[in-house]
């Protein structure tokens, strides 16, 4: 294991920052740490670089404790938020400035500095002034920088939250190509969904000091296993109902009744839970039409029978460009959101929300459709 963090807490005066943080980087592996703006990810940052010592806790570099050690002795390289290159020096003297504690033969530090502005593809510009690159390229020579020394393990804090889409994609997928390239351990800090997502061999999920999961973003993403979780990591739509029976479940949505795949679960008949699913995975069609799931059951049956649809109303259509999102009401007070590509049904027409099998993640009544969650809660059953 490179990195390990080992119940990390920090408190600033009375107030708690990061508690019980516990984490770990192994060689050759992307970790993102992903969370909203206050969720402790700049104070973990702080505290892997040795510029604070955690209130408690243990930080461990190649299974050495480092927690008391300054930043000079931690093989360490870090890109932020903000930009950091010198303007007085050149791009090879910002690079050289990097090696510069590690290498103290001049034809090494050079040879280092020519090998990595090779790397991020800036070995034109060895003698340009940082003034006169894009954007994109000062990262580059950022990352070059912070690779040079060749560190046990690479920290990048919010390196593209400042750019635009574009230069924000590109960048992107050269941190991950530089990252496939050297193989070096490496911790992605973001707030951003879509770049922890597109980046990470690991994810860690955090939210008001606490890590609310880990795990791959695969798993994450299609089974989040904490309310919050289910709401940060992308698009979401929830409803609630009443469990009306077990083994299957069965949920009552309105005067419809949902049939899930879980064997059983937890929670108690005549409680409330909530469905929660991603809008892309849900289908909308008119009630009767012959391709659903539920086909084989006639209108009549269906209405006596659990299904894998609910019924409702279309209330609203917004074109998003590449989809069409539909709102549909099912039941008093409840509407789901459902992604469409195809020309969508019109506001009023009587449609079917199909959920299939996999969609669906079943939650206690605690779950508010707003984000805001208790960290002890856990999904019922995966569906």
């Amino acid at each position: 294991m490179i990195l390990e963090l080992d119940g990390v807490t920090h408190r600033y005066g009375e107030d708690l920052a990061v508690e019980n943080v516990s984490l770990g980087v192994e060689s050759g592996t992307l970790v993102g740490v992903l969370g909203p703006s206050g969720c402790g990810k700049t104070t973990l940052v702080r505290a892997i670089a040795g510029h604070l010592r955690p209130t408690a806790g243990r930080v461990r570099l190649r299974g050495v404790d480092v927690t008391d050690d300054p930043p000079e002795s931690r093989r360490i390289g870090l890109v932020f938020q903000e930009p950091t290159l010198y303007p007085h020096m050149s791009v090879a003297e910002n690079v050289a400035y990097g090696v510069a504690a590690r290498e103290a033969d001049p034809e090494g530090r050079d040879a280092a500095v020519a090998e990595h502005l090779e790397l991020v593809g800036l070995a034109d510009r060895a003698d340009a002034a940082p003034r006169s690159l894009s954007g994109g390229q000062r990262r580059r020579v950022e990352l070059a920088r912070a690779l040079a020394p060749e560190p046990d393990l690479l920290v990048l804090d919010e390196p593209l939250s400042a750019l635009d889409r574009s230069l924000r994609t590109r960048l992107r997928e050269e941190i991950g190509r530089l990252h496939r390239k050297t193989g070096v351990a490496t911790l992605f800090v973001t707030h951003d969904q879509t770049d922890a997502l597109a980046l990470a061999d690991r994810l860690v999920v955090m939210a008001e000091g606490r890590v609310a999961a880990a795990g791959t973003p695969r798993e994450l993403y299609e089974s989040p296993p904490t309310p919050f979780v289910a709401s940060f990591l992308g698009r979401s739509t929830t409803v609630r109902g009443t469990l009306v029976g077990t083994s299957p479940p069965r949920v009552g949505v309105g005067d419809g009744e949902l049939r899930l795949d879980a064997a059983a679960t937890e929670r108690s008949v005549g409680g409330t839970v909530t469905l929660h699913a991603r809008p892309r995975t849900l289908g909308v069609r008119p009630v009767g039409d012959a391709g659903s799931a539920d086909a084989a059951v006639s209108d009549d049956e269906s209405d006596a029978m659990p299904t894998r649809s609910l019924r409702g109303e279309v209330t609203g259509v917004a074109d998003a460009g590449r989809r069409y999102d539909v709102r549909v009401a099912v039941a008093d007070g409840e509407e789901v959101v459902v992604e469409r590509t195809a020309t969508p049904p019109s506001a009023g027409e009587e449609v079917a929300v199909e959920l299939p099998p996999g969609a669906v993640t079943v939650f206690g009544s605690d779950f508010e459709a707003s984000g805001e969650w208790d960290p002890d809660t856990a999904p019922e059953r995966r569906n």
